[in-house]
């Protein structure tokens, strides 16, 4: 301060040491940051009692795509159905059209048995329209009733529509993704890890309440474990990013021999890390204990993709005083796929 001539009080010098020193008193950050939490912790509980340890699963998949579009399209066409309770079809929205797509966003109406009827119509035609199929994030139906994403899968497991959505992937090249209640949604589904829709099985992937038992919201550290999806084509294996969590089940629990599997067949697309780029079970950077520290997965030919992180919610303003790359280029690389 007094080298740039500029009035002011010194309060203190910054060091690399974790502590605070005031006079002969010495508080680590370590001290000062449990007595800040202390007073509300048995109310809204920071972290739980189970596993903090690194995971020892640090995979690198680096195969490359095992599947190309054959119907390419100048500009193609991006569905993404609305239900009560959905609230990031705006963001979506937006994150495709600025990557160059045409969104068509439908709301699913049922109010009444016809309502109903008249909606699995139109969502049928916006289907057969479309080259992508995007489940946005959101409460549906409020998660209600006995978890997240029931109301989405139900719908969706209509035949007309089942019918359709197979249809887009198996004769139409067509992509689907899935963010935070649309990952619960392709999950409850089968469309990941199994690429079809399916019954649910005793060995079926799930998501499930966060280890810590509420809702939480933040910015977690996730990495590119797999290029396998073309929903990664812009981005690197062990590449880092900063990207938005919020939700109350996001904990991804499957059987090991099922974990081995998805990682064997790159199907695990992304982990959540911590500063030093490891996958690991800390809460402060795996906020809802997955195992595995997964935070999405993909269909075995990687074209469908869902993942927990809010990848659409960043613009050039958003988040500018948190650290670290925020872009993770899915939704143009879902649009160039097709060209």
């Amino acid at each position: 301060v007094h080298k740039l001539a500029i009035p002011g009080l010194m309060l203190g010098e910054v060091t690399d040491k974790h502590e605070f020193v005031f006079g002969d008193e010495v508080v680590t950050l370590e001290e000062a940051i449990d007595t800040w939490k202390k007073p509300l912790e048995k109310v809204f509980p920071t972290r739980s009692e189970g596993d903090q340890s690194i995971v020892d699963t640090t995979r690198h998949y680096i195969k490359g795509n095992i599947y190309v579009c054959k119907n390419k399209v100048a500009k193609p066409n991006v569905f993404i159905p609305v239900f009560p309770g959905t609230n990031c079809e705006y963001d979506s929205a937006k994150a495709f059209e600025r990557a160059g797509a045409n969104v068509i966003t439908k709301v699913f109406k049922n109010l009444d048995a016809q309502g109903i009827r008249d909606s699995v119509e139109v969502f049928e035609k916006a289907i057969k329209e479309s080259q992508i199929i995007m489940f946005p994030g959101g409460f549906s139906a409020g998660d209600e009733p006995d978890g997240s994403a029931k109301f989405f899968a139900t719908a969706f497991r209509n035949e007309k529509l089942k019918e359709a959505v197979m249809d887009l992937l198996n004769n139409r090249d067509g992509l689907a993704l899935g963010i935070c209640n649309g990952f619960q949604a392709l999950i409850k589904l089968g469309l990941v890890p199994e690429g079809k829709i399916v019954e649910q099985n005793a060995k079926s992937p799930t998501l499930t309440t966060n280890r810590i038992g509420r809702h939480i919201s933040k910015v977690a550290y996730t990495r590119i474990a797999s290029n396998l999806s073309p929903w990664f084509n812009n981005v690197h294996v062990d590449d880092i990013f900063s990207i938005p969590v919020s939700h109350g089940e996001g904990r991804f629990v499957a059987d090991e021999d099922v974990i081995q599997k998805l990682f064997e067949n790159g199907q695990v697309a992304t982990q959540y890390v911590d500063l030093n780029g490891d996958p690991t079970m800390n809460e402060e950077f795996n906020p809802n204990g997955s195992y595995h520290a997964i935070e999405g997965i993909t269909s075995p030919d990687g074209r469908v993709l869902g993942k927990m992180g809010h990848s659409e919610r960043r613009d050039s303003y958003v988040g500018i005083n948190i650290y670290g790359q925020k872009d993770q280029k899915i939704f143009e690389s879902g649009v160039e796929y097709f060209k």
